[in-house]
């Protein structure tokens, strides 16, 4: 059962590694595996002790991920070209459904008042880049395609996955690359999996030992940051409501990834090693 959750939580994270607006940090994050992902990329060399127990944790988490990015490339690109609204409820469900297991889980070394600090500037920050992002989204530059810039795009993927709240798809839909990315992705072309995936690890690399050290020595403040960021996350993706029947579809997905994200939570919290 383990296995199975593991596996599914790693697929979801690389649909939301793919999936514009959403960031495959805050979906660790809201899954509880955020900071063993960190610590293990931080040192990853630490793989080979008890590498027994590493592997059965994070192989299903590995494989799930890679399933999420290359078999659902194409369906996302495909969803969000036709139901964008419907496919962005469901995510906003998925998130929204694990909030209190969020807030649990950043309390788990205890709480102190001081935490709401980080949390409210971080929430602040997610307002204020989101009104920048909208003001600038016409100034945005092509950057275009070849070795280095293939290996930028690999980069911004790493950043956002490993950066809570951060969504690299938003990033490289700015920048104009996020078709070149996926079509990259779904063609198998390795004249850009190989650059992006050296850029990928040099990113994961670089900032995966900062957030390890930063959990390590300010584990309550740097959580409630990294919340902040989770929840202010959902602000630029919201699509709006309106009562009409085109909207019943969305609210039934939104219900839908509330519920699967809940259970999943349940059984991490009745399971420690989930």
């Amino acid at each position: 059962m383990s296995f199975i959750v593991r596996f599914v939580k790693g697929v979801i994270i690389g649909i939301g590694a793919v999936a514009p607006g959403v960031s495959g940090g805050s979906l660790a994050v809201i899954f509880g595996i955020y900071d063993k992902i960190t610590a293990l990329l931080s040192n990853i060399f630490s793989l080979r002790k008890n590498f027994k127990q590493n592997f059965i944790f994070f192989a299903p988490l590995a494989l799930g991920g890679a399933m999420g990015v290359l078999i659902f490339s194409n369906i996302i690109s495909y969803l969000f070209s036709h139901y964008e609204n419907e496919v962005t409820y469901l995510f906003i469900g998925l998130i929204s459904g694990t909030f209190l297991s969020v807030f649990r889980q950043a309390n788990e070394h205890g709480f102190k008042k001081t935490y709401l600090i980080p949390f409210i500037i971080s929430i602040a920050l997610t307002f204020i880049l989101t009104i920048i992002d909208r003001d600038s989204s016409d100034a945005v530059r092509r950057i275009g395609s070849g070795f280095f810039a293939n290996t930028f795009y690999g980069a911004v993927l790493g950043f956002g996955t490993i950066i809570p709240g951060i969504s690299a798809s938003f990033i490289l839909m700015y920048l104009g690359a996020y078709e070149i990315v996926m079509n990259g992705i779904k063609t198998l072309d390795l004249s850009l999996l190989i650059p992006a995936g050296i850029g990928f690890c040099l990113s994961i690399a670089a900032f995966a030992r900062l957030i390890d050290l930063l959990f390590k020595k300010f584990y309550g403040y740097t959580y409630y940051t990294v919340l902040g960021f989770v929840i202010g996350s959902v602000v630029p993706i919201f699509p709006g409501f309106a009562f009409s029947i085109e909207y019943i579809p969305c609210v039934l997905l939104f219900i839908g990834g509330f519920i699967l994200t809940y259970f999943l939570c349940g059984i991490k919290t009745k399971r420690s090693g989930a």
